[in-house]
């Protein structure tokens, strides 16, 4: 099995080792840094030797790490870069309008080259850490649902709506609210699809109104990550049953997101001031977004969407530009205050705000300004790196990558299955690792998300969703 691993995971080294080779070229070493994240992707997925479960064809499983996780933490932190690359050379959506650097290149071009290097071996990594825990045999599941049918679901969703709801106005328990009403919105999803799949009634209507409901707020709240997520979710729900229809449409959908999502978002944001209500704001988005007399304002304000907010190269740069040059590595000290934050603050009324704590460091390198309203937290790479260089991205994503299919891994052992153990409980607590966060706010989310998970476990027992397999085993003895 380990030569069997070591015949996927070797080659994903190979466009890292070219990448440095070619660092004294920065626009030739960022090409091959920047293509070397698709060649992961092709190389784990469907090369002859990918290596990944195979009790499901590939389409039923793709919300594991392997696939899912993969695909959106490598595809904004190493693929999006290249918008801010065509911006810094000269272009933009492919037209000149400047005289670029062409390859001659800069600082700046040798910072972003450098960056993006440090990118692809954090994909290399973690993908590492998640086929390293990939369990070919069968899973010895621990526990059975008790239900041959998603009737549980709708009982789950509701459970886990009121749980989470009640955590968000108790102090102290806001950080596991979100996570749990989350497990709730994936019920309402896999409700939905079963409903239209299945033509039932009852799980279409629980789905669309879990589902839907969660959705419209998403639209609201002037972030693109929500709407973004609920398209992810229900678009891989879709697939193993309309593969054709969500292939196809995800190239329009895609596009859709790109282009008009950051204007959409921009205005429904003049609600924060609180001059006008959200529901006018959104009004006014559609509004924008349908007049064609706003289209140089939609390609402008795309344009800066896709340089500076979809990519995260720019803060990155100025992140090594400081580090060590400036400051010496944090070392552990970034990983300290993150063992702090794992005290609730019930039992710490003094408690450092973790969110001023994590953006002192951006303060520190002259990411953005102490005043200007922004939160601009760093990412799990970036963290990595200001705390141990190159060798500390490398064996944090590692680590990253084996816990992600550790705690998959114990959802459908604990569940019993791959649809409530990972599509719903993992996915769902574990959703903000799908992009990663700064070590602060990524090591709490994984340590409450896992203890979550074991609670949900044991309440699911309780409830008699879930039966114990021991004591299934005696039931049938006894029978």
């Amino acid at each position: 099995m380990r030569q069997e691993k070591s015949k996927t995971i070797v080659p994903l080294y190979l466009p890292v080792v070219l990448a440095y080779l070619f660092s004294g070229l920065p626009t030739i070493s960022y090409l091959i840094a920047w293509l070397g994240s698709f060649f992961i992707f092709y190389w784990t997925w469907f090369s002859p030797s990918v290596y990944f479960k195979t009790d499901l064809p590939i389409y039923r499983q793709i919300m594991r790490p392997i696939f899912l996780t993969q695909f959106i933490f490598a595809g904004f932190m190493c693929c999006t870069s290249i918008f801010y690359f065509m911006d810094h050379l000269g272009y933009r959506y492919l037209t000149e309008v400047q005289q670029g650097l062409k390859f001659q290149g800069s600082e700046q071009t040798y910072l972003i080259a450098q960056c993006q290097r440090m990118c692809l071996l954090a994909h290399a990594a973690i993908v590492t850490g998640i086929i390293y825990k990939i369990k070919n045999e069968p899973t010895v599941v621990k526990n059975y649902a008790t239900f041959t049918n998603h009737n549980y679901l709708i009982g789950l969703s509701l459970i886990s709506y009121v749980i989470g709801f009640i955590c968000q106005y108790i102090p102290g328990l806001l950080q596991v609210a979100y996570p749990i009403i989350a497990v709730a919105v994936s019920c309402g999803a896999v409700l939905l699809v079963r409903g239209i799949q299945k033509k039932k009634l009852n799980y279409l209507m629980v789905g669309s109104f879990i589902f839907i409901g969660n959705f419209l707020n998403a639209s609201l709240s002037g972030y693109k990550e929500p709407i973004i997520i609920n398209i992810i979710i229900l678009s891989c729900l879709f697939l193993p049953y309309y593969k054709k229809v969500i292939i196809w449409g995800s190239i329009p959908i895609a596009y859709i997101l790109l282009y008009f999502l950051p204007t959409y978002n921009t205005v429904v944001r003049q609600s924060w001031s609180g001059d006008v209500s959200a529901e006018e704001a959104r009004t006014e988005a559609f509004e924008t977004l349908l007049g064609n007399e706003n289209q140089e304002v939609i390609e402008e304000t795309n344009w800066t969407f896709l340089t500076n907010r979809l990519s995260e190269m720019d803060m990155f740069t100025k992140f090594v530009k400081y580090v060590p040059a400036h400051r010496d590595y944090y070392g552990s000290e970034i990983l300290a205050d993150s063992f702090e934050a794992l005290i609730p603050r019930i039992f710490w009324r003094n408690k450092p705000n973790m969110e001023e704590v994590s953006m002192a460091r951006v303060y520190e390198a002259g990411v953005v300004s102490r005043y200007s309203n922004v939160s601009a937290k760093t990412r799990p790479i970036v963290d990595a790196y200001l705390s141990w260089g190159i060798p500390g991205v490398f064996f944090t994503m590692l680590l990253y990558g084996i816990i992600m299919q550790s705690m998959c891994n114990l959802g459908e052992e604990l569940f019993g299955s791959y649809e409530l153990g990972c599509v719903i409980v993992f996915n769902s607590l574990f959703q903000q690792m799908w992009r990663g966060n700064n070590f602060e706010f990524m090591i709490n989310n994984f340590f409450y998300s896992a203890l979550i998970m074991i609670a949900l476990c044991k309440l699911l027992i309780v409830l008699k969703i879930l039966m114990p397999r021991f004591a299934l085993k005696k039931e049938q003895f006894l029978t």
